[in-house]
């Protein structure tokens, strides 16, 4: 099946914020904000200070195996496993919630991005090793977001009454009635049953989130080595301990990350602000803020606390009792793994770059950060209909009224542009300037004057005309309208509406390993993959 692969720049797709899109052009504006650039040199000075500082190896591999022996071996992902015990091993590390069915689009691409760019570097750094890996953040408490999903425009939504972190929530019922509802809107495709049987195959009742993405994801990516770390653990918890007490008794993070947003160009959108203490409380069906008041530590939204002895012994008797917020979080990945790039999305970027310096006060190494890749996928009936218009697919990234006008512009048999029209009239409106300058100076601003009327005025003809023609053009902007929905769902970048299931059960394996084909390592542009005939 296959598929061809146009690049275009991030800024053409009208759909990125300014902080992602200076950030891949290397704005001096934000080099303050990391420690290296996302390059081959950046990459290795990066290597050469982690490699000086990580001495966590050990622990990583012991509990990485644990977890995996439940589920089924795979030699590439146990041989990554194996490698990360090396001094000269390195990993590229994507993070992302366990969204139910892997959630939005763009969950696969940067899994598949942060697979594609070992293996580049392995091209630069033959002597070292390279292992992707997925970061779960399965403490993550927003239902809401995490169980729903869109599958070709119809929405999914668990319906569930379970509290806290949805990593530890169960597959009930009402879970596997949604699986039920994919299955009769799925099945019809060629490979839906196939993604189907898997999906049911790991989402079993009794499961775990956690658990049902783990074996969800290694059955989608372990071909490909993709390690899956959970860092619900109490041996990864203890790991980080010293970062998480000194959070507790000196709330440190906080004036860091706040001076750092105040020291940011005002231009730029602020994504995260944290809190006094960036840590949640975490225990049976519950994930609330710790909050300091006076002496006490004030679990929200319930009657718990404690005195600062008291959370200090529970935290080191406890401490898979003590869930990271967006701000400690990544701070968490980076003490566990031997890190060198993080890949993310425009938002993750934007909060990373809030957080060097308390990266810099925990002793932990900044990571290079690596803008995701983004797709638009085009099925080979849109792409046909691409092409009966006679356009490109990257031309549905302009506004829809702007495609429409093109369009009737480029095939209508009419004159509809008046440019030399207006061209012949500035001619005749200098010869009269002349004439009547010639008479008084001050003719001259009435010329002009009468000069931008009458082109005003044929401006606005030549709008007339091209909005009669386009009566003449409706079964084309219809279906201009309906390929542009398929660009953009809900007004915005498929990436970031639906989901991987549909795709798969149309196109089978082969738009994952299309879509592997076409991730770049660090070439930073936004990928159209057209399937051809």
């Amino acid at each position: 099946m296959p598929f061809s692969a146009t690049y275009i720049p991030y800024q053409q797709t009208q759909s990125f914020g300014s902080i992602a899109l200076d950030y891949i052009s290397g704005a001096s504006s934000l080099k303050p904000f990391y420690q290296q650039p996302p390059t081959i040199e950046g990459i290795r000075q990066t290597m050469i200070k982690k490699a000086a500082q990580f001495a966590g190896r050990e622990l990583l591999v012991n509990e990485l195996k644990l977890r995996y022996q439940s589920l089924a071996p795979h030699d590439a992902v146990n041989n990554n496993i194996e490698l990360l015990l090396k001094a000269n091993c390195f990993t590229v590390c994507t993070a992302h919630q366990p969204n139910i069915f892997t959630g939005h689009l763009y969950f696969i691409y940067k899994i598949l991005h942060s697979i594609k760019l070992c293996h580049e570097l392995k091209k630069s750094f033959a002597e070292n090793h390279f292992v992707p890996v997925y970061f779960m953040g399965s403490e993550d408490a927003d239902l809401q977001e995490l169980g729903e999903i869109m599958v070709g425009g119809k929405k999914y939504n668990w319906q569930t009454d379970q509290k806290g972190a949805v990593g530890r929530m169960y597959i009930d019922k009402p879970f596997i009635q949604l699986i039920d509802e994919l299955e009769r809107q799925l099945g019809v495709e060629p490979f839906g049953n196939e993604i189907i049987q898997s999906v049911r195959d790991c989402y079993t009742p009794g499961k775990t989130i956690e658990e049902a993405t783990f074996q969800f994801v290694h059955n989608l990516f372990a071909e490909y080595g993709l390690v899956i770390l959970l860092p619900d653990s109490n041996v990864f918890k203890n790991a980080f301990l010293p970062v998480m007490e000194r959070e507790l008794v000196n709330s440190f993070s906080e004036p860091l990350v706040q001076k750092t947003i105040q020291a940011m160009p005002v231009n730029y959108k602020v994504q995260v602000s944290g809190r006094p203490i960036n840590l949640f409380y975490l225990k049976d069906g519950l994930r609330e803020r710790i909050e300091k008041k006076g002496d006490q530590y004030h679990i929200a939204n319930t009657s718990l606390q404690f005195s600062r002895d008291q959370i200090l012994a529970e935290l080191r008797e406890y401490p898979g009792r003590f869930s990271p917020n967006v701000i400690l979080r990544p701070l968490l990945q980076e003490a566990l793994l031997p890190n060198i790039v993080f890949v993310g999305g425009g938002a993750e970027i934007a909060y990373w770059l809030e957080l060097k310096p308390v990266f810099e006060a925990a002793a932990i190494p900044y990571p290079v950060l690596l803008l995701r890749n983004s797709f638009a996928i085009v099925p080979q009936k849109t792409a046909k209909k691409i092409t009966d218009l006679e356009m490109e697919p990257a031309e549905f990234f302009k506004p829809e009224l702007q495609i429409i006008n093109d369009l009737v512009q480029k095939r209508s048999t009419k004159q509809l542009s008046l440019s030399n029209e207006k061209l012949a009239l500035i001619k005749n409106y200098d010869s009269i300037r002349k004439i009547a300058a010639d008479i008084d100076q001050s003719l001259d601003r009435h010329v002009w004057a009468l000069q931008s009327t009458a082109i005003n005025r044929i401006s606005l003809l030549e709008k007339k005309m091209l909005k009669a023609e386009k009566k003449k053009f409706e079964a084309e902007k219809r279906q201009v309208s309906k390929i542009k929905e398929s660009f953009f769902p809900a007004g915005i970048l498929q990436e970031r509406v639906e989901n991987i299931l549909p795709y798969y059960s149309h196109f089978g394996k082969p738009i994952m390993d299309a879509l592997y084909l076409a991730s770049t390592g660090l070439q930073q542009q936004f990928c159209i993959l057209t399937q051809t005939d």
